[in-house]
């Protein structure tokens, strides 16, 4: 690690051991201490983690919903069972967790109300979170959704179908780094369930996204600023880009917050750091933007000793001058995934098709000629 890096006092890491174990290990030996959890394997030593199409699960037949048919065909046309490096989704998860199971023990009332989870969440986030979908608040905030939905002349951002891209597009156990962001955008052609992200190449670039982009420039001179704002390349290469707030009123910002969505997205980037820390004996880079990302991850109680935190101002033009440009975390989260997990860990930040940053690239195919 840089002699910067150590001077710089929003990053906190230490080196942890290497390896890598799936998410169904994790389930067997979640409730047991780590002293006595299934010894990793050797023969991994480094954190590979390639492209990830996105993962898409449909299950099982709920019969009628409050989704509309057309809409409900636009969920399943996305919603199809993906697979990665050969492996399905459902040989991710553990056999301790059956979904059908699950799904048939609910009431009428909670498939009614956790259709789309049921349906569009990826499998192994399902896993993680599915005992916080039947909590009483998380009921509740589906009820208030629903309510929202069926209110004639109300959007809500992002669609239904990209509520949950964040979990199909980065599985469990192919997150490195956590982004943490703050309440979806709330104009048209914009949010579509990824902080920061926006899909539509026609929409323009949100400032806060630009300011990201400028800060990647100085971080990496030969990052060539896209025109668009689609993160999803960074999505697939295990990047979580997550809201706290997962959904919002059209032009009225903030306004489905507190209603239920931070308690649960708190609740998964604590499961998803307890899945790779405890379980995979691997540390994630926590990036946290903003008095109130940073707030949440205070409150998970992140170990500084197995994870690197790096927090500076949200990159709004509001705040970004106060330091964000300076912040140097695109350097510094490739840097401590180095030093951990060799260069197959580290992220290339190139959106632009056809592009990619000369320093990642060299590192990545200096490796590779080491092997051979």
């Amino acid at each position: 690690m840089s002699g910067t890096k150590r001077a710089n006092n929003d990053t906190q890491s230490v080196s942890n051991k290497k390896g890598k174990v799936s998410i169904t290990d994790f389930f067997k030996t979640a409730s047991s201490p780590i002293s006595n959890k299934r010894s990793i394997s050797n023969t991994t030593t480094k954190n590979q983690v390639g492209k990830n199409e996105e993962k898409e699960n449909v299950e099982p037949k709920l019969g009628k919903s409050s989704i509309g048919t057309a809409e409900t065909n636009s969920i399943n046309s996305i919603v199809k069972t993906a697979t990665s490096s050969g492996t399905t989704a459902n040989n991710r998860i553990s056999t301790d967790f059956d979904k059908a199971k699950w799904v048939n023990s609910l009431t009428p009332e909670q498939k009614h109300l956790l259709e789309l989870e049921i349906n569009t969440m990826d499998e192994s986030w399902l896993a993680l979170l599915h005992k916080e979908l039947t909590k009483t608040y998380f009921l509740n905030l589906k009820k208030f959704l629903e309510t929202q939905w069926n209110t004639n002349g109300l959007t809500i951002f992002p669609p239904k179908q990209d509520i949950y891209s964040w979990t199909r597009l980065t599985p469990v156990d192919k997150v490195r780094v956590v982004v943490v962001g703050q309440d979806p955008y709330h104009n048209f052609n914009q949010a579509h369930g990824l902080a920061f992200s926006v899909k539509d190449p026609k929409t323009r670039i949100p400032p806060s996204l630009l300011n990201i982009y400028k800060c990647l420039k100085i971080d990496y001179p030969d990052f060539e600023i896209p025109k668009t704002a689609d993160l999803t390349k960074w999505s697939n290469q295990g990047v979580l880009l997550l809201n706290t707030c997962l959904t919002v009123k059209a032009h009225n910002a903030n306004s489905h917050s507190k209603k239920g969505w931070e308690e649960f997205t708190t609740m998964a980037i604590r499961k998803v750091i307890e899945y790779h820390n405890k379980t995979a004996n691997q540390g994630i880079v926590v990036i946290a933007w903003g008095s109130p990302a940073q707030k949440t991850i205070n409150n998970i109680g992140l170990n500084m000793n197995k994870n690197c935190f790096l927090k500076s101002v949200h990159p709004s033009p509001l705040s970004a001058s106060r330091g964000f440009f300076d912040s140097k975390h695109f350097k510094k989260c490739n840097e401590w995934l180095l030093e951990h997990y060799g260069s197959d860990s580290l992220i290339d930040w190139s959106i632009v098709d056809g592009t990619t940053i000369k320093e990642i690239h060299e590192k990545k195919l200096s490796a590779e000629l080491s092997i051979l």
